[in-house]
């Protein structure tokens, strides 16, 4: 019997007995509250009155708040106030200064550069024990808590830049994991210290032997080229042929659902799947409980969110949420509906858009799923096809033609002066046997039967529909092309003109026979 773990997963079962019924309304003006409260007296708080607001009611509150902070994407905040911080000035959009900088590896820029105070570590670290805690709603044996726990994300080795340590999110949280973990945590902090990304998977194959793993987290893209290094290296089957124990699965960052069947096949049965949402700027939500694949957000824990409807007249042309848009609470909004989620965190990010959609699929356990991304939200000739509803259609695919599709990309281009929709989709097997024309078709017609606004655009101005199928790996050599290769990276599923153009440039010059002459006119 694993003594240790039972003795832990009894831990947890009390621990998550333990947690509160709080409302969700409630939890959130609490939270609210102790932000202004934490932050009045920086030069944004005094800035923005935040004593005044603190001075309204509860039911007001986030209310006056809303009137008096305004929206912020990451230019605007960064311009007036963040880059004080990085001339080294205290207290301006949270009390002190912050140590560390997360540098954004998202698909919308690769310079962005988050603050990370203590008070958010400490934050992240208060979620990850909750979802640990809810562990004990899934059917895990004892001895999983005995096992160790891989987690593939960016390299630790930070970079010193003003006198601030810089680096992905999941770089600096790995970096700090206390002491006690450190028995459980793989690779390790010499592995995960290892800058290039080819580098360290190598080193986890060589090693892979020598560890019992029982849990991965990872974005499923590099946790799917990490197993199948190691499988390579060793001359096994399956991934459970080197780890027999692995049980769970977390990833983040991507749904999870289109790189199932890909991931399925590197193992020799299905795993316990538990999704999360950790982003830059905090971690806002993971899945609670196994009936569901939304996820729960973190109301109790330094983040306070609101919710913009997700509609053309909300958004500014930048991209950014319109000034007058209206935000919800959580006890507002309705289920199934896009919104722009909208952050104030213990980071000193106020009202800040992320850039993600999400839908509330349960009020009442404030359950969300990720929607797609502000700025991949395909509409140039009002089609306003979501990322969410991108993937689903991408499961279709695969279901309906039997090829495996880990990744793609979309584009509206103009063809002959009218628009199309261009799609690259990256299989890993059983390309053959399967017609372009033929999955272009199936896929338009997927669309056109689950969104209403893209089939009155294919019957106006969006004229046609092109798939090319291509070797997954291209989708990899690109991210290293464009230096954005490791464990954080997310390839862009729509890009816009001049990053496509860039984009079949390279497909181009790597192989002259994916791109047509036709295709380029």
């Amino acid at each position: 019997m694993a003594v240790i773990g039972e003795i832990i997963k009894k831990a947890i079962e009390l621990g998550e007995k333990l947690n509160s019924d709080q409302s969700p309304k409630d939890a959130q003006m609490a939270v609210l509250r102790d932000l202004l409260d934490t932050a009045k007296d920086t030069a944004f708080g005094l800035y923005h009155g935040f004593d005044q607001i603190l001075d309204s009611e509860d039911e007001d509150i986030a209310k006056t708040f809303g009137q008096k902070v305004p929206y912020h994407d990451y230019d605007s905040i960064h311009e007036k106030w963040w880059s004080k911080i990085h001339e080294r000035h205290h207290d301006i959009t949270w009390p002190g200064i912050n140590e560390y900088f997360a540098v954004s590896s998202g698909t919308t820029s690769s310079s962005k550069h988050i603050p990370v105070t203590a008070d958010m570590l400490d934050a992240i670290r208060k979620t990850g024990v909750k979802q640990i805690m809810t562990l004990s709603k899934y059917d895990l044996p004892s001895d999983f808590f005995e096992k160790q726990i891989m987690m593939l994300g960016s390299s630790t080795g930070l970079v010193e830049n003003n006198g601030f340590f810089e680096g992905e999110i999941s770089g600096i949280s790995a970096s700090r994991i206390p002491f006690w973990f450190k028995n459980f945590y793989k690779p390790g902090d010499e592995i995960a210290s290892i800058e290039d990304w080819d580098e360290r998977v190598l080193r986890i194959a060589k090693e892979a032997k020598d560890w019992d793993i029982g849990s991965i987290s990872g974005i499923p893209s590099w946790i799917e080229l990490m197993m199948k290094k190691v499988i390579e290296y060793h001359k096994v089957d399956n991934i459970h042929d080197i780890w027999p124990n692995l049980s769970v699965y977390t990833p983040g960052g991507v749904a999870f659902e289109p790189h199932r069947k890909s991931f399925e096949k590197l193992l020799a049965h299905p795993l316990t799947y538990i999704d999360t949402y950790l982003a830059s700027e905090g971690f806002l939500a993971f899945q609670a409980r196994p009936d569901t694949t939304a996820m729960a957000l973190v109301l109790d824990n330094g983040i306070f969110f609101e919710f913009v409807p997700f509609k053309p007249e909300h958004m500014t042309e930048s991209g950014a949420v319109h000034p007058d848009a209206p935000a919800f609470t959580i006890d507002q909004v309705e289920e199934g509906v896009d919104y722009i989620l909208v952050i104030s965190t213990v980071s000193g990010a106020w009202r800040y858009m992320i850039g993600d959609t999400v839908q509330v699929t349960d009020k009442e356990k404030a359950e969300i799923i990720i929607t797609g991304r502000t700025k991949f939200f395909l509409n140039v000739v009002g089609s306003q096809l979501s990322v969410h509803q991108m993937d689903q259609a991408i499961e279709e695919i695969q279901n309906k033609f039997k090829v495996t599709i880990t990744e793609f990309t979309v584009a509206a281009v103009k063809k002959n002066d009218e628009y199309i929709h261009r799609w690259y989709l990256g299989y890993d097997e059983n390309k053959e046997g399967n017609n372009e024309s033929e999955i272009a078709i199936a896929l338009d017609e997927i669309l056109q039967e689950n969104n209403k606004n893209y089939k009155v655009a294919r019957s106006k101005s969006l004229k046609g529909v092109e798939t090319k199928l291509i070797p997954v790996d291209l989708f990899n050599d690109y991210n290293e092309y464009k230096k954005k290769k490791g464990g954080q990276v997310k390839f862009a599923k729509v890009m816009k003109s001049d990053a496509f153009e860039e984009w079949e440039s390279f497909l181009k010059e790597k192989d002259a026979s994916i791109l047509s002459e036709e295709e380029n006119n």
